[in-house]
């Protein structure tokens, strides 16, 4: 019987390969396109045309990220976009933050066009139907957390309209 012993270049392409599965796990669900996908779904449920990537709003929320990198802490910018943020331990990805928001859905009452019981801004933002254009950054802070920023153009969550 002979005993079959990997080659040194087996290992090799062996260790390579879940070295990629590793990092394809870090980023998987941080994409643009991850953060599209997600957003759309929820707009598609409320009957709101899809968001598109916007790399202008996106750049504004990189910029943003990265003033927050060094506290971490949910301020809003304050700029010319509307604006949700996030942040967490561990994991956040980006589809996690925006299924996050999303949750917000059960807190908004369509009827007397408010949140009952809980927070919604977050979620009549996402499904804002004027919003057409999305950016997104998330980064690592200094402390170890996740931050998450989404920016929306045109913004949305005006008082007294209807996000659709």
């Amino acid at each position: 019987m002979k005993l079959l012993v990997p080659s040194s270049l087996a290992i090799f392409v062996y260790i390579i390969g879940l070295i990629c599965a590793i990092a394809g796990i870090s980023v998987a669900q941080n994409s643009h396109q991850d953060f599209v996908d997600e957003h759309n779904a929820a707009r598609a449920e409320v009957g709101v045309g899809p968001i598109t990537w916007n790399p202008t709003v996106a750049a504004y929320a990189r910029k943003y990220a990265e003033e927050r990198r060094g506290d971490c802490n949910l301020e809003h910018s304050g700029g010319p976009y509307g604006e949700n943020l996030a942040k967490g331990y561990g994991i956040l990805s980006g589809r996690d933050s925006v299924k996050m928001w999303v949750g917000e859905e059960d807190d908004y009452d369509y009827s007397s066009n408010s949140c009952v019981g809980g927070e919604c801004l977050h979620y009549t933002q996402v499904v804002w139907r004027d919003s057409v254009h999305l950016g997104c950054a998330r980064i690592k802070c200094d402390n170890g957390w996740w931050f998450v920023i989404c920016s929306y153009d045109p913004p949305g969550n005006y008082e007294g309209e209807r996000p659709y």
